[in-house]
């Protein structure tokens, strides 16, 4: 089985943590990609960020997902993970899609650790848009300075806790998702230190994205997830266009 995990950002610092977590996650005989956008921001925590991140994504996708038998969004806030489902021929998920659905089965009440107060309201639509609002127990974020996007979790290992404490203690929190590629393997160190499951994005994603490829559901031939219309397009990236028109 091959998973490519895709970085809708530009931080390589970033991918190397997403490809550490990712190949500890996976099963025996699984092989994994990660690649990182070409374009973009160092990290996202914006609605247009996530835009631009999942054009990003979009275009990686497109050129490599012939040699995958799965795609993994491998940011949380899930930048582009709808649309791809839409076009791609393989399963496709995400960070926060997955993690939700693995805290889903550990608890009710649901507490996001972030690194950015800016980011939250951004993953709270998500949240809800995935239908696990109601379960959401509060969303805490770092309200510090990030001199490094690709060492947050070393240098606020003790903030990230301490919020994740709170969230428990505080807000009634079940089960902890660590949100963020810059996060990815924080779970593992943190594991018997808190009093509830944690929950890493990364290695939800790949187990979900293995279990996904592996059932070989087959893709939406009809419904709001076949491919879009055919229509005329111009200036896409070549690997877009030709899958717009795959089949037609």
């Amino acid at each position: 089985m091959r998973l490519l995990l895709v970085n809708p950002n530009i931080s390589d610092s970033v991918s190397d943590l997403i490809r550490a977590e990712a190949r500890r996650s996976a099963s025996p005989g699984t092989e994994i990609e990660v690649l990182t956008a070409p374009f973009g921001v160092a990290y996202i925590e914006t609605r247009f960020e996530a835009l631009v991140g999942a054009y990003a994504a979009a275009q990686v996708a497109a050129e490599h997902c012939q040699r995958f038998d799965a795609v993994v969004v491998a940011a949380f806030g899930d930048p582009g993970l709808t649309g791809l489902r839409e076009l791609l021929p393989v399963p496709v998920t995400g960070m926060t899609e997955a993690a939700l659905a693995t805290a889903h089965l550990l608890g009710h009440r649901i507490s996001i650790i972030a690194i950015s107060q800016r980011i939250q309201a951004w993953y709270r639509e998500v949240v809800e848009s995935y239908g696990f609002g109601g379960r959401l127990a509060s969303i805490r974020a770092l309200d510090r300075p990030i001199s490094a996007i690709g060492g947050v979790q070393e240098e606020h290992a003790q903030a990230l806790k301490a919020l994740a404490e709170r969230a428990v203690a505080e807000d009634g929190a079940e089960v902890i998702v660590l949100a963020g590629a810059p996060l990815a393997g924080l779970a593992r160190s943190l594991h018997g230190q808190l009093p509830v499951p944690v929950v890493d994005g990364v290695s939800s994603a790949v187990r979900h994205a293995e279990t996904l490829a592996a059932l070989k559901p087959g893709r939406a031939r009809s419904g709001s997830f076949a491919l879009p219309p055919a229509k005329p397009n111009q200036g896409l990236p070549p690997a877009i266009a030709a899958l717009l028109a795959a089949g037609r």
